[in-house]
């Protein structure tokens, strides 16, 4: 698990906008501009602009000769330039159109491009009259643009997508343009869905409307270790407490750790509970050198990842997570800052190491489970890593790898990461919802097999964060088939994270939170 206190910032921030200074120019001698009148100029002289009444809303320059803002300033354009009170304005030109709308005066240049007047200068801005971000769900047709959360408008004509009145070079035959979950989304006329990715690249994917509802019976769950100082009849006890049906626990291939896990596995049996096995097998050897080759890598993992499904086979388990946090390994992400939407994220020498990895212990379960089902879990916002392993790609942008095939998507949600169903993106981009991203590309279950508030926050805090993303989370099972929630962790050894002490004591209030969420969700 990486450092729980680093804080990702940058993650969630606005996107900056390029402002135009206006750096002043002209003055009582410059020339009357065309559209203006000598009257205007006139007053300003006599300091009588703040009696004009400020000009009606929506008010456009062309065709009214001028517009008037609630100081009593003048506007007025000539020859592609902005004259206020006859004064030049030196950060302008190629000017269109001026916009007076809701108490602020705007400018449009001749390609389209809006700029919002702060009172020093200009801003980048939408044309106001369009409004703000488009309500969720909007599709062209029959609406006639869409708003992103970045202010670009969006269009459609005669098959091809325009962002900002620029045609996008890779796509064509569109029938249908749709903005769903802080994304967007292209249908061609053969009935494929693209989502838009934050490398720029248009990917296959499902219709990310079509609700997925998840197998109910697994959905709370809580992490452990296999040398918890607690037997697997007391483990089975402190679930039934909680309301928990799920557990998750990791093992490689020692009878130090694979023995208590099949202890474990055998009480949840006959308790009729669920295992949730992590396979921890990582990119470096029993020396802790990282494997020479992705076919080293693969080998390795095949064969303990064969072993420990042997070994629980027989006692009824059958869901795996192959790996854990894999991706933010130092050896695979160049800057664990950074939130995991570029492919750049990511180590390009390093990556067919992790690719084996995954490979081998997904194919060793398997081999000795045909149909169990196999995981793999990322952070943060990784879709640039879940993106390139589920389509055989390098972060270098080269394709025709092997491809990591899994049967449930998991991630991992910590509150330091953002709000997974609203979560940011590499250049402080505007965030968006994961698990619709997911369910799109992917096409399995979703779990979040980690997930808590950060560890230094206050017990008050942390049981209201437990309900509300509990909240969250349960919303999302009729969805984007979540499927289950594992809270880290049962215990920690102290009150970072574990909702009961060693003594198995609960941890108050943050229990209580928890335990009543449960008791009044029903994961039917």
């Amino acid at each position: 698990m990486i450092n729980r206190r680093q804080f990702l910032g940058c993650l969630t921030a606005a996107a900056s906008s390029y402002v135009l200074v206006a750096c002043g120019g002209g003055g009582d001698d410059a020339p009357e501009p065309g559209g203006g009148t000598s009257a205007a100029k006139a007053q300003t002289k006599a300091g009588a602009t703040a009696s004009l009444s400020p000009s009606i809303n929506g008010t456009t320059t062309p065709p009214a000769a001028s517009i008037v803002d609630s100081g009593g300033n003048v506007w007025t354009l000539s020859s592609g330039y902005i004259y206020r009170n006859g004064t030049k304005d030196a950060g302008s030109y190629n000017v269109t159109t001026l916009l007076w709308y809701s108490g602020s005066v705007y400018q449009e240049n001749t390609s389209g491009a809006f700029y919002q007047w702060t009172g020093s200068g200009w801003v980048a801005s939408l044309d106001p009259r369009l409004g703000g971000t488009s309500v969720d769900g909007t599709v062209i047709p029959s609406a006639s643009y869409i708003i992103d959360k970045s202010n670009n408008v969006w269009t459609v004509s005669n098959g091809y997508i325009y962002r900002n009145k620029i045609q996008d070079p890779y796509s064509y035959n569109v029938s249908l343009l749709l903005w769903y979950g802080g994304l967007i989304f292209q249908r061609g006329t053969g009935g494929q869905f693209y989502v838009l990715t934050c490398n720029g690249n248009w990917l296959p994917c499902a219709d990310p409307r079509i609700a997925a509802t998840a197998t109910p019976g697994a959905f709370y769950g809580v992490n452990g270790h296999y040398d918890y100082p607690f037997s697997p009849a007391q483990v089975v006890s402190a679930l039934r407490s909680l309301g928990c049906t799920t557990y998750r626990i990791g093992c490689v291939n020692t009878p130090a750790q694979l023995n208590p896990v099949i202890a474990m596995a055998s009480a949840f049996q006959a308790a009729g509970l669920t295992l949730f096995t992590l396979v921890n097998y990582g990119l470096r050897d029993v020396n802790n050198v990282l494997y020479t080759s992705e076919a080293a890598a693969y080998q390795a993992s095949f064969a303990g990842a064969a072993a420990i499904a042997t070994a629980l086979a027989p006692y009824g388990v059958t869901m795996y997570e192959c790996g854990n946090e894999l991706t933010r390994d130092p050896a695979i992400i160049l800057n664990p800052a950074t939130a995991g939407t570029g492919r750049g994220d990511f180590n390009n020498a390093n990556w067919p190491i992790m690719r084996g990895v995954m490979r081998g212990m997904i194919d060793g379960i398997k081999s000795v489970q045909p149909h169990a089902k196999c995981g793999i879990n990322f952070c943060v916002a990784d879709i640039a890593a879940s993106d390139m392993l589920w389509d055989g790609m390098q972060p270098d942008g080269s394709g025709g790898y092997p491809q990591v095939r899994w049967d449930t998507t998991t991630w991992h949600n910590y509150q330091v990461y953002g709000d997974i169903f609203n979560v940011g993106t590499d250049g402080a981009g505007p965030g968006f919802n994961l698990p619709v991203y997911c369910k799109a590309r992917y096409g399995v279950p979703f779990m979040i097999s980690e997930w808590n508030a950060n560890p230094e926050q206050t017990e008050t805090f942390r049981a209201s964060y437990v309900s509300q993303q509990l909240g969250e989370f349960y919303a999302a099972r009729k969805t984007v088939a979540m499927q289950s929630v594992m809270y880290y962790e049962l215990t920690s050894g102290d009150e970072t994270y574990g909702i009961v002490t060693n003594n198995l004591v609960p941890i108050q209030p943050t229990y209580g939170a928890f335990k009543s969420f449960v008791a009044a969700h029903p994961d039917t």
